[in-house]
């Protein structure tokens, strides 16, 4: 087939994909599957080698990131369950004060976001934010705007989380590296949204009736919010009501069933959460600094296995917040696999992402894309930021759009001969994208609006602001490390 019939089969194929996934709310698994087996056809597939084409792009997909994505949830779910995300969030808020606590519920946002999916982080965290400006007096947005921003950011730059190692599954990144350059970029975001989202909030915005009187109680209205903002009131009293808040009431059943304990400890869980990231990096770093025949690298770059790591990391979790806490070997495994559920249609749309780079790269089409764009003149680095972020806004998910990118660029990656670096700052910049842009189309972008109270306008205005000019800043970062790694 010639060069343009190609690109435009490619074209055809990602716009049928759009308009079953937006149009016909097509689940994206079953879409992305679909559009892979009908682009194979026409571009030329033949039908006896199409299930060979299907099958190694699920497989050289789903080897490298179904165990991290799995144990990485299953980490999160046990904190998560044993009430350490919330110990986490409440140490933080009474350390940095009542003057400081917008910044301790972002630095909450960040810490709990590496282990824990978005959606989760929010429904863990937001009732701290209810009983924060319950007792400051102040209007919610000032405290969840920036602390759910910052689960954001992590949810689309980092590791273990599905669309950063989708893609670097995909792009042959380390990810040890994208978590050496991600995780400085993304705590700079983080303290920029807070900044950013300082002087946003402090316009009051009317929130809904429910969300106000759940906050507040019935008696207080959108104009004593605005008397409380202007007056700058707060009070000393110390707000970690949670459980006022009815955040017992949302847990799950599981939770229910086991077995009452002291919340752990703040720091058990921050070395909880930095022990899988601290292994992974020194594995990375021992690859690169130690001799090819030493003892301690040969450990290290055991240990330091994403997979291992997390491994390690899921067993003392399941030990220190599960058994030492009175938890049966039954409960505990029935948390570990409580986290299943829901990533396994993450897991699957990240392994039809790679049937459908799978799919790019035999039929040709991925040559013929890779040197469109690279008659575009643009760096890799625009490309990856500027491809995920249009398929970002026009489909909702943060992880189909990385995936999607991921296959579009990789054949054009495999030409430009990039050091681990900077495909690690590739993934990062993609991961830019992935954060932007998040509007009516993003079931997180609904989740956030519901619990803050906001319109679809104001909404908008501040979630979706906020967002995308931290996405478009990480991109930036990533661009001005470049010439230097």
């Amino acid at each position: 087939m010639t060069p343009l019939l190609l690109m435009i089969i490619a074209a055809a194929g990602i716009a049928l994909l759009l308009l079953l996934v937006l149009k016909y709310k097509f689940q994206p698994f079953v879409a992305l599957m679909l559009v892979s087996i009908i682009v194979a056809l026409v571009a030329g597939v033949k039908p006896a080698d199409l299930v060979a084409t299907i099958e190694g792009g699920m497989g050289k997909t789903l080897g490298h990131i179904a165990i991290i994505i799995a144990l990485g949830a299953m980490i999160g779910r046990i904190i998560e369950l044993s009430g350490g995300a919330e110990a986490l969030a409440t140490s933080l808020i009474n350390r940095f004060g009542n003057k400081r606590t917008p910044l301790a519920l972002t630095v909450a946002g960040f810490m709990v976001g590496i282990p824990v999916f978005f959606e989760v982080g929010v429904i863990i965290l937001m009732p701290l934010a209810y009983g924060v400006a319950r007792a400051a007096r102040k209007p919610l947005l000032i405290f969840a705007l920036p602390m759910c921003a910052a689960l954001l950011s992590v949810h689309a730059f980092l590791p273990p989380h599905p669309g950063a190692v989708a893609a670097a599954g995909q792009l042959g990144a380390d990810l040890g590296r994208v978590l050496m350059f991600g995780i400085p970029i993304v705590a700079v975001l983080c303290l920029i949204g807070y900044l950013i989202a300082g002087r946003m909030t402090r316009k009051t915005y009317p929130m809904t009736d429910d969300i106000r009187a759940e906050v507040y109680g019935p008696h207080i209205t959108d104009r004593d919010l605005v008397a409380w903002a202007n007056n700058a009131y707060s009070t000393s009293k110390e707000a970690t009501h949670t459980r006022e808040l009815g955040l017992e009431e949302s847990a799950s059943s599981l939770a229910a069933r086991l077995p009452k304990a002291p919340a752990p400890g703040a720091g058990i869980i921050i070395a909880l959460i930095l022990l899988p990231i601290v292994l992974i990096l020194l594995g990375t770093l021992a690859t690169s600094m130690l001799p090819a025949d030493s003892a301690v690298r040969s450990v290290l770059t055991v240990v330091g296995a994403p997979l291992v790591a997390l491994l390690i990391d899921t067993l003392l979790c399941a030990w220190i917040l599960g058994s030492r806490r009175g938890w049966s070997r039954s409960q505990v495994s029935d948390v570990i696999g409580s986290a299943l559920p829901g990533v396994a249609m993450v897991i699957l749309i990240a392994g039809a992402g790679g049937v459908f780079g799978k799919v790019l790269v035999d039929t040709g089409i991925g040559a013929v894309v890779s040197e469109a764009l690279r008659n575009t003149g643009l760096p890799v680095l625009a490309l990856g930021f500027l491809l995920t972020l249009l398929l970002r806004a026009v489909q909702g998910s943060t992880t189909v759009a990385l995936v999607t990118t991921a296959g579009i660029l990789g054949p054009l990656i495999a030409t430009l001969n990039l050091s681990a670096n900077h495909m690690a700052l590739l993934c990062l910049a993609m991961g830019g994208g992935g954060l932007a842009m998040s509007h009516i189309n993003d079931a997180g972008y609904w989740m956030f609006t519901k619990l803050a109270g906001l319109n679809v306008g104001d909404g908008l205005r501040t979630w979706t602001f906020l967002v995308t000019i931290l996405g478009t800043l990480g991109f930036l970062m990533t661009l001005l490390l470049w010439p230097f790694v």
